[in-house]
């Protein structure tokens, strides 16, 4: 009988047959190459302004070097400590609050046996997720302002007002819980897409068993969605220093600058309204640097512990 050639490359392959061979692939990648030289790559020259005292007028080459001057500049500054512990205090208490209420709601669906009731639901949750913070905002300001719904009912009632948009106690919760009503019926789609792939035998062994729902999830369910949970907090660690400029912008009041300023809305105050680009860059950099540092670490504890990891 005679042999059949095989369908993998040998590696002794020239690289003009190979390129030849799957020409069709790497046409498909030229839109996606271009895509990140001209809107990414092109624009990592711009990093040099945190090293340089720039000159809009003379431009990025024609800037003078600084050195270091400018991240000097910004740990000496007086705020940058309560803006870095209201960015990680925001940040750790999503993790902690906002975080697995996702995964909750993904285990409740997953119970749900109508699927007209379940998709209605789904599509309910995940809508908020399309509104931009700007409309999501006017909507929440609507209830909570100084004449919104939630006072007009407490006046009706005989009760003191509160204005919950500008309580400095109130923020805290106000953006865990618009962060929650935004965005968990859209993270737990993943969440969904995962238990999907769980292998309902597993499900009948347990229940023949003896298991109950309770033991199900917590033996067969958990256990096939940990992995896509330890990739998410990988990500949500990574991102600990963003703690959410389009949230925190829409809802931050100059009385609120003590509890709700971060870097991120520092960076916007002195980068776009005073012109100090140099210092917004530097900024902009060092945060990159962190996460960069934040999320190799969390990958590699949780590839010791044996879970899933991104590399």
């Amino acid at each position: 009988m005679a042999k059949q050639p095989s369908a993998v490359q040998p590696k002794g392959t020239p690289l003009g047959h190979r390129i030849a061979r799957n020409k069709w692939v790497y046409i498909l990648f030229i839109p996606a190459i271009v895509y990140f030289s001209v809107f990414h790559y092109s624009s990592y020259y711009g990093i040099s302004i945190a090293f340089k005292d720039f000159k809009p007028f003379i431009g990025i080459a024609g800037s003078e070097w600084v050195g270091f001057k400018h991240f000097r500049y910004i740990f000496e500054d007086p705020n940058f400590l309560r803006l870095l512990y209201n960015t990680l205090k925001i940040s750790i208490m999503r993790i902690i609050f906002s975080f697995p209420v996702p995964i909750i709601f993904a285990l409740l669906m997953n119970e749900v046996r109508n699927m007209r009731f379940k998709k209605v639901v789904q599509t309910i949750t995940c809508f908020p997720n399309f509104l931009s913070w700007v409309v999501f905002a006017g909507i929440v300001y609507t209830f909570t302002g100084p004449s919104g719904v939630i006072n007009m009912v407490l006046e009706n009632m005989g009760l003191d007002t509160v204005n919950l948009t500008t309580n400095p106690d109130a923020f805290l919760p106000l953006i865990l819980i618009t962060d929650v009503l935004k965005n968990f019926g859209w993270a737990s789609i993943i969440y969904l897409a995962s238990l999907s792939g769980i292998d309902p035998n597993l499900y009948e062994a347990a229940a023949v068993d003896g298991a109950g729902r309770l033991r199900q999830t917590w033996h067969i369910t958990l256990p096939g969605i940990r992995g896509v949970i330890c990739l998410q907090l990988i990500m949500a660690i990574a991102n600990v220093l963003s703690a959410g400029f389009d949230q925190i912008f829409m809802f931050l009041k100059p009385a609120l600058y003590n509890v709700g300023d971060i870097l991120d809305t520092y960076v916007y105050r002195i980068g776009l309204l005073s012109g100090k680009y140099e210092l917004a860059t530097a900024l902009g950099l060092m945060k990159s640097v962190v996460s960069v540092i934040l999320i190799v670490a969390a990958n590699s504890i949780i590839r010791k512990m044996g879970e899933k990891s991104l590399w």
